[in-house]
């Protein structure tokens, strides 16, 4: 449920349904198989037997239809460092403000992520897959050393961004502050799954 095969997969032929990678659409298989070395887990494999011949031009068609992201201005956020591990647990950026504490692979597979997400927010990003550490420690103590306002979770639908979102959680109750959370989901395509 990484989503490495989706991604490598450049005629949308798989894709990711309810946290697993599924072939959608075999006509969109060329067979030329980009998904096989990005797994991760050796978990893809192909077998011989009757299917769709390969559509290009379904294909062609379907990218074709994908929307062209909205342009505009980069909205600021005034922190520096982002990455969860390098930033200060008091700083005057965070005072007052709503914090983003986003999935690193997030900002880089929604084009419109510093539009729809960041909007004046400090940030901060992470990768629990990656990082080998807990961050809820951090963050609680983030949260406890700063007035922040609020806090919105930016995580992919794959399974390990679930950690992403566990940890804000747990930090926020350990804070001993009434900190809002809502968590954005995107999906592995970077559309909004659903947010709350």
């Amino acid at each position: 449920g990484c989503g490495a095969c989706a991604s490598a997969c450049h005629e949308g032929a798989i894709g990711i349904v309810n946290g697993k990678a599924r072939l959608l659409r075999e006509d969109y298989c060329d067979g030329l198989g980009d998904c096989l070395p990005a797994c991760p887990a050796d978990a893809i494999s192909f077998e011989e037997r009757e299917a769709p011949a390969y559509d290009e031009a379904a294909v062609l068609a379907a990218k074709a239809a994908k929307p062209v992201p909205a342009e505009g201005p980069v909205p600021p956020f005034a922190n520096w460092p982002v990455q969860l591990r390098l930033a200060p647990t008091k700083a005057p950026y965070f005072d007052g403000a709503e914090l983003l504490v986003a999935a690193d692979c997030a900002a880089f597979r929604c084009a419109g992520f510093h539009r729809d997400f960041i909007g004046g927010r400090a940030v901060l990003i992470g990768c629990p897959k990656l990082d080998p550490v807990d961050y809820s420690e951090k963050l609680s103590e983030i949260f406890r050393r700063n007035e922040i306002r609020a806090v919105l979770v930016a995580r992919m639908e794959v399974p390990c961004c679930g950690g992403l979102e566990n940890a804000v959680r747990r930090a926020a109750l350990l804070s001993g502050k009434a900190l809002p959370v809502t968590v954005a989901v995107l999906s592995t395509e970077g559309k909004l799954l659903r947010q709350g």
